[in-house]
């Protein structure tokens, strides 16, 4: 659990010392990747397979 939360509070220095640009960049990277016809169809996949569980 100290661990956990070390690593949150680390995550949260080195985030806040980034900025809101870096912030921005990854954001649009992961819509962009998140919004990929081959990741919506994979994504789709797994929730019929767990969706049949």
């Amino acid at each position: 659990m100290i661990g956990f939360l070390l690593g949150a509070g680390v995550g949260y220095v080195l985030g806040a010392k980034a900025g809101r640009g870096r912030y921005d960049q990854i954001m649009r990277t992961y819509r962009r990747i998140a919004d990929h016809p081959a990741v919506q169809g994979a994504a789709g996949i797994a929730r019929a397979k767990l969706g049949k569980g």
